[in-house]
C-alpha cells in the first residue's frame, strides 16, 4: 500500500486541510518522491520547498486515487476532467485552482483546454 503522508490523513487520502467527500486524490512530489495528500501538508510537513513537476514529467504516475489506491499519469489527471480513469470517481474539480502549486503553470492551464 501506498502511505501517504500529511496531517490526519484518512484511508482516502483526505487531511486536515481538504476533507470534502471528493477530496480523494493524493499527489506525487517532485521535491522528494513523496505521496502528500495537499500542498499544505508536505508544507508542514516535509521540511523542504515544494517543487511543481515540469511539463516534461506529466507522463509520470504521480496521482493516487483515494477511492481505488491506483495511481495515474499527470497528463490523464489534468485531461480526465475530474474524475480517476481507474474507478471513476469523482475528484474535487476546484483543485485546479491549485493547479501551479503542483505543476508548471502555462503547461497544466494547456493541457486542461
Amino acid at each position: 500500500m501506498i502511505e501517504v503522508k500529511g496531517i490526519s490523513v484518512d484511508p482516502e487520502t483526505r487531511c486536515a486541510h481538504y476533507h470534502s467527500p471528493v477530496d480523494i486524490i493524493a499527489i506525487r512530489f517532485r521535491c522528494c518522491n513523496e505521496y502528500y495528500a495537499c500542498y499544505y501538508c508536505h508544507e508542514e510537513c516535509a521540511g523542504h520547498a515544494a517543487q511543481p513537476w515540469p511539463a516534461s514529467a506529466y507522463g509520470t504516475a504521480a496521482i493516487l486515487c483515494g477511492k481505488c489506491r491506483k495511481e495515474t499519469s499527470i497528463t490523464d489527471y489534468l485531461q480526465g476532467k475530474y474524475t480517476c480513469p481507474h474507478c471513476q470517481a469523482a475528484f474535487n474539480p476546484k483543485c485546479k485552482n491549485h493547479n501551479h502549486l503542483y505543476f508548471s503553470e502555462k503547461s497544466s492551464q494547456d493541457l486542461e483546454q
